[in-house]
């Protein structure tokens, strides 16, 4: 394609469901686009490509997108020549039905087949015929992307983003619906990921957080073997990366060697957020999760004890067919007995073409909601006397931005992923500085920055040890 025949193609605008891993997509379908000639609208109408990234998870984030489908409608009929897109997780699940509901989207895009946007875009406006793609990928194609883009071109820099290291699930949970949306699980081999990473550090990356749906998986199929723990060690080897963060760590495939380079290297930030979903050994089996309480109580320990400023966070969730009371309550207890920073809590909902979907014992929707509330109102009761027991700590922080809601102060997270807001009298974007805890929220910390001189007596104090 000429680059006369791609200049000035019109506006372009990606909506995004879901989780980090959808965003990174997102991301790549940006840049794909700009490649072709579009660039970002800045408001939705003015658009002559709009993709709908979404999410299957839960039902609610399909339910935003139907709405969302039924607001674009308007600006189809405004304008037909409008190519409106949904990809993701939901596309992969239940194209035909988005077609029903929605006959005015042109494109439907499963999560194999996100490196052909820019070509099925082209084919629908050339042939003004719908299209659908939703192959997914063998084991044998290894991963279900191209290089990504940003490594083959020029990328606006961005202080901090997200790498993808695998794809794809092989656990089949009997509530989870990622096998089937995503295929099986599949590794980028380590030297393209390293060489994406130096490309971001070059451009002024210094945060990145490694993605994958098991990500201390990684490495299995490969044809050069290299485990998680391994690539961990050679991303911390690179130059201009300060921070390596990665989500979300399985507990059955977390090994001693990935303990020890969260222990040892010097980049991997000291936060786990490793799900348990619920706190009984019955339950966890039906989900078929493949590891016991007891299993996961030992990563625990062996993480505290290796890593004493580790925050450990998790996901939790209530309702699952067949739970009950005592069952919840044993979850309560074990929240209480492990003290998670903080988790993300939702109740189970039921996903068509996963087992447990089909479970009679479905539980009431007010009797997950009420157990809901009373497990976000102990774990939060945990989290703020967590912070509080850390106001007076020094954290080094990676300043983001200006406080959105207080433009006199400045924003960012520490090592362990919490964040603090703090005033200064200059532009700190970008730059490691040391804050002082000066007062705990459920969200974080107000701070202090700490003068120029006591940080260096820090870093010295610090370079003794």
């Amino acid at each position: 394609m000429t680059d006369e025949k791609i200049a000035g193609r019109g506006g372009y605008t990606v909506l995004t469901w879901g989780c980090q891993m959808n965003e990174d997509d997102s991301a790549q379908m940006a840049l794909m686009l700009e490649g072709q000639g579009y660039t970002r609208a800045e408001r939705v109408e003015d658009s002559a490509v709009i993709l709908l990234n979404t999410c299957s998870v839960r039902a609610k984030p399909e339910r935003k997108v139907y709405s969302k489908l039924g607001e674009l409608r308007e600006l189809k009929v405004a304008n037909p020549d409008l190519v409106i897109g949904v990809c993701g997780c939901m596309a992969q699940k239940e194209a035909p039905e988005i077609r029903r509901r929605a006959p005015y989207v042109d494109l439907v895009v499963g999560t194999g087949q996100i490196d052909r946007i820019p070509a099925l875009v082209d084919r629908v406006r050339d042939e003004r015929m719908p299209v659908i793609a939703t192959d997914l990928p063998d084991r044998k194609d290894r991963h279900d992307k191209p290089t990504p883009v940003r490594m083959m071109g020029g990328t606006e820099p961005k202080l901090k983003t997200f790498v993808s290291i695998s794809y794809g699930c092989d656990k089949f949970c009997t509530f989870c619906i990622v096998p089937l949306t995503r295929g099986k699980e599949r590794s980028r081999p380590a030297d393209e990921i390293v060489m994406e990473v130096e490309r971001l550090a070059s451009l002024g990356t210094q945060q990145i957080t490694l993605l994958g749906q098991t990500v201390n998986s990684y490495g299995k199929f490969l044809d050069e073997p290299c485990s998680f723990a391994h690539l961990l060690e050679r991303l911390n080897a690179i130059e201009g990366i300060q921070r390596i963060r990665y989500t979300s760590p399985y507990p059955k495939d977390f090994n001693d060697d990935v303990i020890e380079a969260i222990a040892t290297l010097p980049k991997v930030c000291e936060q786990v957020h490793m799900p348990v979903q619920v706190g009984d050994d019955e339950l966890l089996k039906r989900m078929h999760r493949g590891y016991t309480l007891d299993q996961y109580r030992t990563i625990v320990n062996k993480l505290r004890a290796a890593a004493p400023d580790v925050a450990l966070t998790t996901d939790l969730m209530l309702g699952f067919p067949g739970e009950t009371h005592e069952q919840f309550e044993n979850t309560m207890d074990f929240v209480r007995e492990t003290r998670f920073d903080s988790a993300f809590m939702f109740a189970y909902s039921p996903r068509e073409g996963t087992k447990a979907a089909v479970y009679e014992d479905q539980i009431p929707e007010a009797v997950k909601m009420e157990r809901l509330s009373a497990l976000i109102a102990l774990q939060n009761e945990i989290t703020e006397e967590i912070n509080r027991s850390q106001v007076g700590n020094i954290y080094e922080v990676l300043v983001e931005r200006r406080s959105p809601k207080d433009p006199n102060k400045w924003t960012g997270l520490n090592r362990q992923g919490k964040t603090i807001n703090f005033p200064a009298g200059r532009d700190l974007v970008g730059q490691l500085v040391q804050v002082r805890a000066v007062k705990a929220h459920l969200w974080g910390f107000t701070g202090e920055l700490l003068p120029a001189r006591e940080e260096r007596g820090i870093a010295l104090t610090m370079a003794a040890a």
